[in-house]
Formats: C-alpha cells, structure tokens, sequence
C-alpha cells in the first residue's frame, strides 16, 4: 500500500525539484571543468568548448535543460526512473590547437592514473518554521534526499517576536533532526521595523536564511509557500495597485543563483496538514498567522473566505494560475525592455543617456520597464522607486513642454536635454 495521496503529492513535487536542484549542480560542475581544462591548466580556453566564455563556477541553472557532467565524469544519482547521466572522459573531447595541446595532454597524463574522486553530495535545506506547510516539506526532503543524491538539512528562525519563541525555535530543531535532517540550524534575528513589520520580519529572516545557505555551501533552499500563500500575494499586490511584476506573485524558482525553491505552489495548505495529520508530525500553529494586525492574515482569513462565499470555491486555484499567466506576461515585457533600452542607449554618454526618439515609440509597459531599468542603474533605490516616478519620468517622452529636471529617490535626477532623457546623480549646491 502506497502512501497517503497528500504525502505522495509532497513526495512528488519535491522530488522533481532535488531533480532540477542537481541538474543545475552538475551543469555548473560541468562549466568549471570546462573551465579548468581548457583555461587555467592548459592556459588557454577552446573555442569550441561547451560553455566557452562561461565563468567557473557559473554555468547555467534553472531551465538548462542539456545532459550535464560532474568532474572526472563522475555523476550524482537522478530521481528514481530517471535516466542516468553518462559521464564524458576527457579523453573524448577535442584538443585545442597550437602549442596548447601539449599542456593538455601533460595535465591529462597527471590525472589519468588518479581515481575519479566522488563529489559530496550537494547540501538542500528547508526552511522551516514548525508550521503544518514547512513540515510536510521537511518530511518529504528527508525522505527524498537520498534517492536524489543529495544531503538534506534545515534552517528554522527564530523572530523573537513572542514570547518563549527561542525554546519553541530549538524544538522545532529537534523535531527536524528527528525526520533525520543533518545539519539543522536554529538562527535568531532582529526584526527592524523599515517598510512595517510584516516586511521587516521577512527581510530578517531571508537575511538569516541566506547566511546559513552561505555558511552550509547549500546548493538550495525549499520554501513551504503554498497555493494559497501565492492567491493571498496576487490579492495584496491588486490592493496595492501594484503592476504586472507584482501581481506574478512568488516565483517557482528566486534568489540569488536560483537559491530558492518553492515545490509546494501548485498545492493547497490542506493536502500538507492532512500529510502532515497521516505522518503523525506535530505542527505549531503561528498566532501571528491569525492577528488581524496583520495584513496577510485579514487576506487569508477575512478577504478570502468572502470571495470563495460570493464567487464560489476555486477562487484560489484561479488567482494562483492568475499569477503564473502575469508571470510569464511581465518575463516577456522585462526581455523586450532590455532590448529595447539597449537600443535606445546613446553611445559614449557617460551618464548612460537614452534617446528619446528610439524611446518615444514603444508601448507605455516597455518604455516605462525601460526608464525604471535606467533610474534603477544610477541609482534609485527599487524599493522606491514607485510607478508615480516613473509616470512622471515617462512624461519627459510623451508631454514634453520643456520642464525642469525630475527629483527621484535615491538622490537622482531624471531630465530631458538635447533628444536625450538622462540620469543622473544629483549635485550638492
């Protein structure tokens, strides 16, 4: 008898990310020892090496969708029923011209008689905060994690926002270590109050969580975010006018080089309390979750519900795949702005000018993406920097009448001179 259908779909949905998490592992292993072959040791670097140009270390990550090596073809195990990966001797790829191929050859004969090492396995946390989400998570990885060829960890974070929260922090530790996590991190932060303190207590903890991926060498970090959590993001960015990028929601895949996973966004928080519930897991149930104080929580236990009762149920399935449409909107809109603020880009300016007869012509959500990108790159902080200012920026193209220069957050001037629109920092008098 299989397991629980909840816990399956856990199962499932992590399993298939760990797939994704090592693929990119072994690409980037692949680009560093492209890297170290053709460029350092030999001293120079093939032209027709896979990744040539790439960076060690930097190899491709979330989407690459290419067969990928490990050093000295050695491989992590796939998921189960996945095809392995076939290691690539060296000694099948081609040499490089010229004197260089002697340098090759010298290196290839140093290792040849050395056995292949065996990588460490990369290192996935989970960040969990006890909750019936982050659980059900946790459990999936630590039953998932060898299949995989991966170590399985965890990071909970202590807020200390309520009372007796780091003895609640250090048992949720406990209870990871006894799914069979290793190694398991319980960090406490302080919470600031800049931007309110919703905002404030997830800057801390991405902060706490980013220092410990850091600190671990993880290659990933999963986060609980479910099917609900992303309707009640679509909800609060439509409350607060937010534009198309806003409105996407969380993404499947975020962070600095991909760091952040959410495996869960195509389920609801039923089916991980009910896996939780079938595994016997004990869940902390937040209070803050319930605070009426709190944004998010009016969302989830007030707007919600009114919509499900008005509308009908599936209201969150619908707002959920609402996001994933705006994504996909706002990934074309952001590639057809950088192109297009390329073109627009004034040759030799060294306040990186725009022309405004290349920038006049395009769609209002191109041209403002293009304006935002510029006074984003002298300058203004993008946490700022809102569509008011960029309105009004945008109106230096489409209403010119001859006004001044633009006061921006960030201490930057935005102004109209001579067909260019430019950015600039601004000068103390």
């Amino acid at each position: 008898m299989g397991p629980h259908p909840a816990v399956a779909a856990i199962r499932l949905a992590v399993r298939r990310v760990l797939h994704d998490v090592v693929r990119d592992v072994l690409a980037e292993q692949d680009a560093c020892h492209t890297g170290v072959l053709f460029g350092e040791d030999a001293g120079v670097q093939h032209a027709d090496a896979p990744h040539a140009g790439v960076p060690r270390g930097a190899g491709p990550r979330s989407g690459a969708r290419s067969t990928a090596r490990s050093l000295s073809g050695v491989t992590y195990a796939g998921p189960p029923g996945a095809a392995p990966l076939a290691p690539a001797p060296v000694a099948e790829q081609s040499d490089p011209p010229g004197p260089a191929r002697s340098a090759v050859i010298a290196m290839r004969r140093r290792t040849a008689d050395r056995p292949a090492p065996g990588p460490e396995r990369p290192l996935v946390l989970a960040a969990c905060s006890g909750g019936a989400d982050s659980m059900a998570l946790a459990a999936a990885l630590a039953f998932e994690a060898a299949r995989a060829g991966v170590r399985a960890g965890a990071v909970t974070v202590d807020h200390g926002l309520q009372s007796g929260s780091a003895a609640r922090a250090l048992d949720v530790a406990d209870r990871l270590r006894d799914l069979g996590l290793d190694p398991v991190e319980a960090v406490g932060v302080t919470v600031g109050r800049q931007g309110g303190p919703e905002a404030a207590a997830r800057d801390a903890r991405y902060a706490a969580l980013e220092s410990a991926a850091t600190t671990l060498g993880a290659a990933a970090v999963l986060l609980g975010h479910t099917r609900d959590d992303q309707a009640e993001t679509v909800l609060l960015g439509l409350a607060r006018g937010s534009g198309t990028r806003s409105l996407s929601g969380m993404a499947a895949v975020s962070g600095p080089g991909g760091r952040y996973r959410r495996p869960l966004l195509l389920l609801d928080r039923d089916t991980t309390r009910k896996a939780c519930l079938v595994q016997g897991i004990d869940v902390w149930e937040d209070p803050h979750n319930a605070d009426p104080a709190y944004t998010r929580a009016r969302v989830r236990h007030e707007a919600l519900p009114v919509l499900e009762k008005s509308l009908g149920r599936g209201v969150v399935a619908s707002l959920a795949r609402t996001a994933q449409l705006f994504r996909d909107d706002a990934d074309a809109l952001d590639q057809w702005a950088a192109s297009a603020g390329r073109d627009a880009a004034v040759d030799g300016d060294p306040d990186g000018a725009l022309a405004v007869a290349r920038l006049r012509p395009l769609p209002p959500a191109v041209r403002r993406r293009v304006i935002r990108s510029a006074a984003v790159s002298a300058g203004c902080p993008g946490g700022s920097l809102f569509a008011r200012h960029v309105e009004e920026t945008d109106r230096l193209l489409t209403d010119w009448r001859g006004q001044g220069p633009l006061n921006l957050p960030g201490g930057v001037v935005a102004l109209r001179t001579d067909g260019k629109l430019v950015f600039r920092r601004a000068t103390a008098e």
